[in-house]
């Protein structure tokens, strides 16, 4: 009986230079994002930060989104290394406060999980944007359409990388307003975080596929 494989049901063709190719030839590139404490700003920094949001939302000429993932943080290797600086420490008084520490860790993870937030910034672009006239339109997204059986020639793919390069640096600089930092993920990094969203569980255990060398090398615009 044939069973189909899991990557038949992905809509992810390719990942090449930080850049996520779907099946349907449009692209992707991810900005992992830092948090901000909002609660802790005062009345006055919290509308300003909303202002300056609202502000980045509106000067946004194409669309992007936000996703926001929450996982089981695993301190497995954090015990570790404390056991090991325990062992160490010839300090007796020392040693001693870093078994309590450690013993007190581990009493506050039994009790709750502790749970780790991701903030993510998706950029898309498709082939089909900035096209001319209907007539031009209608030709062009005929010729994508027909190219979806073949490969992504080597002139689209770095138009849309340098597209996205663009777009991202829009957005690094309106989200930099709001006080927040984005950082563009690479290859790997793009393959980590498929991977486990796709595996949680042995992600959480720190378990992540061998990535093979040519994946690593990153290539600029």
């Amino acid at each position: 009986m044939y069973r189909p494989s899991t990557q038949q049901f992905l809509e992810i063709s390719d990942i090449r230079e930080g850049i996520v190719i779907l099946k349907n030839h449009s692209f992707r590139a991810i900005l992992m994002v830092s948090s901000v404490n909002f609660d802790l700003k005062s009345e006055e920094e919290q509308r300003a930060i909303i202002f300056q949001f609202q502000t980045f939302l509106n000067s946004l000429d194409f669309s992007a989104q936000i996703v926001i993932r929450s996982r089981r943080l695993n301190i497995t290797g954090y015990f570790d290394k404390l056991k090991e600086l325990e062992l160490k420490q010839k300090n007796e008084l020392l040693k001693t406060q870093v078994s309590e520490y450690r013993k007190f860790v581990e009493n506050l993870v039994k009790e709750g999980v502790i749970m780790k937030k991701e903030f993510y910034l998706v950029v898309p672009f498709s082939l089909s944007e900035g096209m001319g006239g209907q007539i031009e339109k209608k030709n062009r997204l005929l010729s994508i359409k027909k190219s979806f059986s073949t490969k992504i020639t080597e002139d689209a793919f770095r138009r849309a990388k340098e597209q996205l390069w663009q777009r991202m640096e829009f957005v690094a600089v309106g989200l930099r307003r709001c006080g927040l930092n984005s950082m563009p993920l690479t290859t790997p990094e793009l393959i980590e975080l498929f991977w486990s969203w796709y595996h949680p569980k042995e992600a959480e255990k720190g378990y992540y596929p061998e990535i093979i060398p040519e994946l690593l090398k990153e290539s600029k615009v």
